[in-house]
Order: C-alpha cells, then structure tokens, then sequence
C-alpha cells in the first residue's frame, strides 16, 4: 500500500489532489488540514482517508502525528495574503517544518507546490531556467522556500521536487477570482467588465489535471528539480472570456478596458512532458467550465 500525506488538503488544488490520489488503487492518504476550517467538510474520512488537524506551525511535529512511515509528502500549504511580509516569511520556516517531518517519516519523495509569482513580471517564454523576478512578499518567500528545502533535503537524503503552479480553475476555487466572477455574472445575465483589453497572454490550467501532474512528479519527475506546472498552450486573455462567453451565455454583455495589461503568462512546459509523460492539456476549457459550473450545453 502507498501512503500520501497532504498538507493544505482541504484547499483549492489540495483537494483535487485528494480526490485524484483515492481513486488510485490500494493508497492511504493522511490529509492535513487546519483545525476548525469549514473548508474541512470537503474531505471524507474513509478507510482511505484520515484527517490530521495541525496548524502550519505544528508541521514540524507531523511525524508524531501520523505516526507511521510514508511513501509521498505533497507539501501544499500556505497562509497569508501576499504582501503581508511576516507571514509570508513565517511559511518558509513551516515548509522547513513539514520537510523535517517528511525525512522522519521515512518519506521517499518530499514534493512542494510553488507559484508562477517566483517568475514575477515576464514578458518572454517562462521555462524553469528563466531567472526569477518576484513582485512581492509570497513571489520572494516561495523562493527563499524553494532554495532552502532544496539544500535540506539534500542533507536529509530525501528525494525533493518542487512544481510551479501556473493559473488554475476548476472544483473547489474561490469565488472572486476571475473565471468564477465571469461564470457567475453570465449565469446570473449581469454585465462583466474586464480593466484589460485582454491582449495579454494566459494560461489556464484545469484543477484535476494539475492534481495528475504532482501525481506524476511523484511517481516519475527527477529528484531535485524544478518543474512548471500549467497548460502549455497560452493564447490572449480574450479567447478565454469569448469562449467562457460562448459557452456560458453567448447574449451577455462583456466589456473591455483600454490597459494594455502588464501581467503576462506564457509557460513552458516541455521539461515535465518529457520527464513523466504527463500532458497537462487533457481538459479543454469547455470540459472544465461545464464540469465546475454546472453549466448544462
């Protein structure tokens, strides 16, 4: 039997990964999660799956808290807003934390979620070698994260990995971000305006097949590297509102603002291609909006 520990497991993308991982055969999943969070009622307990409650300030005791020895630590876990220097500072120290727990539980493989903001404003091709750039506190913590596991699970000889995650959709986000608000306004027949002219380049990937992909860093990506997590295949932001548009409610009214927009997102995603075969562009966006919107064609 494999065994998985998640941390952030009741999050957006951790809970996609829950899902992904239980539909594996003979797996046992201990899915951490934050005491009291409503967020929590998403997880079952099942013979599959036990619920851990600890704070991120109480992952560096998870071994005792678990108990057992692992094959897979996903390392998801976050807290802060992203200019709030403090916190984000104080997660480098919890993502210390779970990777000393990782090594005490005997984990093969220690794989940790990091974010399109280390690569900061880019306006070329964004692959694992372009230097970062971070534009605030959570961008520059994620790095100081990334950096510092990456020496300590050297010395602990644990197998560390980490992956970049680019713009996600999909079961289980919040509402204010931007595909959801525009799948509300044309469900509901309201007006959606963008600041943008929407010219910029995007990339969107769905939940479910970012979950696959830390699945397939786990089983084949390379220890000790770093590997972008997104779809591959960018187009304008205005494709994916028109198309959003078309699919939700062609009739509804979308407006357009004149700022060029100064956020670009043009992934690369070869290296995690031809490392583990996984093909992050399974999900067309059609199958994803109608999938998390309950949107009936």
């Amino acid at each position: 039997m494999k065994k998985y520990i998640v941390t952030g497991a009741a999050g957006f993308l951790g809970c996609n990964l829950v899902e992904r991982l239980m539909q594996e055969e003979d797996v046992y999943v201990y899915a951490v999660v934050r005491p009291n969070s409503p967020h929590n009622a998403r997880l079952t307990v099942s013979g599959q799956c036990t619920l851990i409650s600890a704070d991120l300030a109480e992952y560096a005791r998870l071994d005792k808290l678990i108990g057992e020895p692992c094959d897979v630590f996903f390392h998801l876990a976050w807290q802060g807003a992203r200019d709030n220097f403090s916190v984000q500072y104080s997660n480098i120290a919890h993502t210390l934390g779970a990777l000393e727990a990782a090594a005490r539980l005997r984990c093969r493989r220690f794989v940790c979620t990091g974010s399109q903001a280390e690569y900061g404003q880019q306006k070329a091709l964004m692959t694992e070698e372009t230097c970062p750039h971070p534009g605030d506190a959570y961008g520059a913590a994620k790095i100081a994260a990334c950096a510092l596991s990456r020496v300590r699970a050297a010395e602990l000889g644990i197998e560390w990995i980490w992956g970049r995650v680019f713009s996600l959709y999909g079961k289980y986000e919040q509402g204010g971000n931007m595909l959801p608000a525009l799948a509300k306004s044309l469900k509901e027949g309201k007006s959606f305006a963008l600041s943008s002219t929407g010219a910029q380049n995007w990339d969107y990937l769905y939940a479910t097949d970012a979950a696959d992909a830390l699945l397939a860093l786990a089983e084949r990506g390379c220890a000790d590297e770093i590997y972008n997590i997104a779809h591959g295949s960018y187009r304008p932001l205005h494709d994916f509102i028109e198309e959003a548009h078309r699919i939700i409610a062609p009739n509804a009214s979308i407006s357009y603002g004149k700022s060029a927009g100064s956020f670009f997102l043009q992934p690369s995603v070869e290296k995690i291609q031809r490392d583990t075969g996984c093909s992050q562009r399974k999900s067309h966006l059609q199958k994803g909006l109608v999938n998390t919107f309950f949107i009936r064609l």
